[in-house]
């Protein structure tokens, strides 16, 4: 039986609309993910899992940007497990202000999405797209701002501009608190999904990660923040990225999201990559000195079984400078 795709598998999700459980025996029966458990339960990757040589989860410290992005991901076994030829590709960073350039950290590093950009490409994708929806000042301005458009350009990719219109009230079959909400429909259609993150505080969400970053898919965020932690992971369990790259490269240890200081802009230089976004955050929480169950968003997609929130069971590739 042949693999079903990222775009069927978030299609069957929107189309089922109450219960998850039809497409759970779906994709258990096309190899896709272990498929559901109990009733409310999403599949746990709409991505392949690691092969027995391949990390779970790696983490590459010490060089440039884009060295760091490139022995992270061909950890994982490659960009090519993730993004094939004919791909119609998504990859959505951080850009949520048009008035910080990315030293300030509340930005993702131009050259880890530059990086992505290229490997994606070389993989045979059809088209890279680069997006966000800032919420300090206009996308051009912010895309311009961060570094990214340029890096982008240069790269070969194509930074877009997210159009209302294409906002659409979708279900969340396997919403806890929000069974629905608008979510930017070229997310879901696209064949990959590489959500790229900075990883920095965040004055309500404690830490804004990959999981958080996904905020940026959706309207009315001013509405969303009620029960934020909950419904973050019910946004992830339809929003599931194929890859997720966490830039921990400079991160932010105060004042996010927005920043504005140098003085609480950290130099890292890691980059954390994984199939996992649960697993990528939660790796990611302990640079702050905390753990994935300190952060309410990412033990609520644990406990959903949309990833691993413990890392000692996970084989973890440390790849020092």
């Amino acid at each position: 039986m042949r693999e079903i795709s990222r775009r069927e598998f978030v299609k069957a999700l929107a189309a089922l609309g109450v219960s998850a459980l039809g497409v759970g025996g779906m994709l258990a029966q096309a190899g896709c993910g272990p498929g559901y458990g109990e009733e409310g339960q999403v599949a746990r990757k709409p991505s392949p899992g690691p092969a027995a040589d391949q990390a779970y989860l790696a983490v590459a410290r010490g060089g440039s940007p884009a060295e760091l992005t490139k022995r992270a991901v061909a950890a994982l076994g490659g960009i090519e497990r993730f993004v094939h030829p004919g791909d119609d590709v998504i990859i959505k960073p951080n850009i949520c202000v048009a008035y910080h350039t990315y030293e300030y950290a509340a930005t993702t590093n131009p050259e880890v999405v530059a990086t992505l950009v290229s490997l994606c490409l070389g993989a045979g994708a059809k088209r890279v797209r680069v997006m966000d929806y800032p919420f300090g000042g206009s996308a051009e301005d912010a895309y311009a701002r961060s570094g990214i458009g340029e890096a982008v350009a240069a790269a070969g990719g194509r930074m877009e501009q997210m159009a209302r219109v294409k906002y659409k009230d979708t279900p969340i079959p396997a919403g806890r608190d929000i069974q629905e909400w608008p979510i930017y429909q070229d997310v879901l259609e696209a064949d990959a999904f590489i959500n790229v993150p900075i990883a920095k505080h965040h004055s309500l969400a404690r830490l804004t990660l990959s999981m958080k970053n996904l905020m940026g898919v959706i309207l009315n965020r001013n509405k969303y923040h009620r029960n934020l932690g909950q419904r973050i992971a019910d946004l992830t369990s339809l929003v599931y990225p194929t890859l997720t790259v966490v830039d921990a490269v400079r991160i932010l240890v105060a004042h996010g999201p927005t920043g504005g200081n140098l003085d609480d802009v950290k130099q890292m230089d890691t980059v954390i990559a994984s199939h996992d976004p649960v697993a990528a955050d939660s790796y990611a929480a302990t640079l702050f000195g905390m753990t994935g169950a300190d952060i309410a968003y990412i033990k609520a997609a644990a406990e959903m079984g949309l990833g691993e929130m413990d890392l000692s069971g996970l084989k973890i590739e440390d790849l020092g400078g």
